[in-house]
């Protein structure tokens, strides 16, 4: 009888508990489960990211397994979440790649896989990859471009800090800035290549050296305007202004947002901020690589919209909105 009992017991578990092969008494497929990889996650921009796939999870029905490096300076940390995750089996990664170029072959060997990669808010070299989810980068460059050309009244010096190299999104907005400030020909570029590095602390240290770098010597800025192509960088210069009591004196225009970019505007020490939509960002990025698994068909390219706040402005529906995106309905 014992042997009897284990022989049941045996074909039970081979067949299925209803003592069938598959159909119905096969175990219930697993839950979606989409790995969102952020360049980062201490900053306001990623925070909102978060909110949007999550909002976008809960709508969709799959599991956001949200992990990221602590700073954007951190390839290798990034890396090993991606690898990470494809030896966990995900349905699918969506990637904020940190480095256009190092994250490149990470992204190819998860499509290997059959794991696919929607890749958001920064570019990847290559095309490996199901669509690509992001700001128009240099858009927003040339907006911040052509909005300091226009309050410093077409004339004056100015500076560039860059953010950090490798960051393909940064780069595309350096690069719109500086192609639309170069328009103006009443309009001098002293500095445009320095980077503030990945922090808020690294981009005041970089701000302070580029402020000493361009006085004159009886101690004057011989800068009129400045633009800092990033959330941290722009934080790291208005605290470098204020140190140095040059803050609302230098027209300065910034990218993304915070309570520290809100609370300047507002003061006048910002003259300006280029705005992302994070909220759909995060909400996209889901929303497609969703519809790709489920056999749909998804653009390569996907434009998340951009928009440029200034004091004049702020208060508008629309930018109050973008401003303070987790205030949003």
């Amino acid at each position: 009888m014992r042997r009897s009992l284990r022989l049941a017991v045996v074909l039970s578990l081979a067949l299925g508990c209803d003592g069938t092969s598959g159909g119905s008494g096969s175990a219930a497929p697993s839950k979606t489960t989409i790995a969102v990889i952020p360049k980062g996650t201490t900053h306001e921009f990623w925070k909102s990211v978060h909110f949007g796939a999550m909002k976008a999870a809960k709508e969709l029905d799959v599991e956001i397994l949200w992990k990221g490096p602590l700073q954007e300076n951190d390839r290798q940390g990034q890396i090993n979440e991606v690898e990470a995750f494809i030896n966990r089996g995900v349905s699918g990664i969506c990637l904020a790649p940190l480095d256009s170029k190092a994250l490149r072959k990470y992204a190819s060997a998860a499509m290997a896989k059959k794991i696919p990669v929607v890749i958001f808010d920064s570019g990847l070299e290559g095309d490996d990859y199901a669509s690509f989810v992001a700001t128009d980068n240099y858009k927003g460059g040339v907006l911040a471009g052509e909005h300091l050309v226009k309050i410093l009244g077409g004339k004056g010096k100015i500076a560039l800090l860059r953010y950090m190299e490798g960051s393909e999104s940064t780069v595309q907005r350096e690069q719109g800035f500086l192609d639309a400030v170069r328009k103006a020909t009443s309009i001098e570029i002293l500095s445009d290549n320095q980077y503030a590095g990945a922090t808020a602390d690294t981009a005041i240290k970089a701000s302070e050296n580029l402020l000493a770098s361009l006085k004159d010597a009886g101690g004057g800025l011989l800068v009129d305007g400045i633009f800092c192509p990033n959330e941290s960088s722009a934080i790291g210069m208005l605290r470098a202004l204020e140190s140095a009591k040059l803050a609302g004196r230098v027209k300065f225009v910034g990218f993304d947002t915070s309570e520290k970019i809100v609370a300047a505007l507002k003061s006048g020490e910002l003259h300006g901020t280029v705005l992302q939509n994070p909220i759909r960002m995060g909400y996209l990025s889901v929303k497609t690589m969703v519809e790709h698994l489920r056999g749909g068909k998804v653009e390569r390219r996907i434009d998340t919209g951009v928009a440029l706040a200034t004091p004049e402005n702020m208060e508008e529906a629309e930018l109050r909105e973008l401003l303070h995106p987790l205030q949003a309905p």
